[in-house]
């Protein structure tokens, strides 16, 4: 969702000084269009984001805006961090009264020196709290848990021992291990439902560095676009990829030849542009478009 990519991109940039545009939207899995709008929504709602360009370039929010973890108390930032999906808060400790003093957006506790308020909350609150508290209480009882799990190729119903939550590019995850699998799995907790907390226990593995690795989860074979673009397209792919991103063929076509994270997306994008694109490689994709195209028509007739 798109609130959840705006406060990915708010909260990596009040961790880290400086970003690139393809950065963000590798990470993200989406165009480079699609962060440029996001960037200008971010500027709109009042936080400062300057723009460096050549070597060495990127994003960053304007000094003055960081947020100062030395505010901060340790229990403080781990539930800052908790916070960061968009919900209120998901710890029932006794932090959250001060925390909250410090972040909440009502208006008899705004202060008019205050430059920017962002509110975090979202209507996603209480089923991600209702997990993330559940998925807390498994591992901390090391209780095996069920779930219905939704993805790509369909649905299914999986038993885990649950051993990390994790916090990664805008989405929570349950780190565990899947006793359907028998292997180590990242699961994303907006896809997972119905969970239930069993009362059978396990013991805890020796988990391999190698697995702990969250990179690897996140890491997926790019799919190679080559695909010959109408000049009407032209701006556009300047805008998403840049004016080198494309070479010119003797007819006016412009050829472009792009890497993606995701089937998915490339589809999207690609389908995006009509008929001002055809498509060369892979082959699959080729076969999808005409595929929709004939299913469009059989809808109109």
């Amino acid at each position: 969702m798109k609130i959840d990519r705006l406060i990915g991109i708010i909260t990596i940039l009040l961790q880290q000084d400086k970003i690139t545009a393809p950065e963000l939207a590798e990470r993200f899995e989406v165009s480079r269009r699609a962060i440029n709008r996001d960037i200008e929504d971010i500027c709109k709602a009042g936080i400062p984001l300057i723009t460096h360009q050549g070597y060495g370039g990127g994003i960053s929010i304007a000094d003055g805006y960081k947020i100062d973890k030395s505010l901060f108390t340790e229990d403080e930032l781990q539930t800052i961090l908790a916070g960061l999906k968009g919900i209120d808060t998901v710890s029932r400790a006794s932090n959250q009264a001060k925390l909250l003093d410090k972040f909440s957006s009502k208006a008899h506790r705004v202060s008019p020196k205050d430059t920017i308020i962002i509110d975090l909350a979202s209507h996603y609150q209480i089923p991600l709290t209702q997990k993330i508290e559940a998925i807390k209480q498994a591992i901390s009882t090391q209780n095996i848990i069920r779930f219905q799990y939704y993805y790509q190729k369909g649905e299914q119903r999986r038993k885990v021992e649950p051993y990390h939550l994790v916090f990664k590019w805008s989405a929570w995850y349950v780190f565990a291990y899947c006793l359907d699998r028998m292997d180590y799995r990242l699961f994303k907790l907006n896809r997972l439902w119905d969970l239930e907390l069993t009362e059978e226990s396990y013991l805890p593995r020796t988990v391999p560095t190698a697995k702990l690795n969250l990179e690897n989860y996140f890491t997926t074979n790019k799919i190679h676009l080559k695909a010959l673009f109408s000049p009407a397209a032209k701006y556009r792919l300047i805008e998403e990829y840049g004016i080198d991103s494309f070479s010119a063929r003797e007819n006016g076509e412009l050829l472009l030849e792009q890497d993606f994270a995701s089937y998915e997306n490339m589809r999207e994008w690609v389908f995006s542009f009509g008929d001002l694109v055809r498509i060369l490689e892979p082959a699959d994709l080729r076969d999808d478009r005409y595929r929709a195209a004939k299913a469009i028509l059989q809808m109109d007739d």
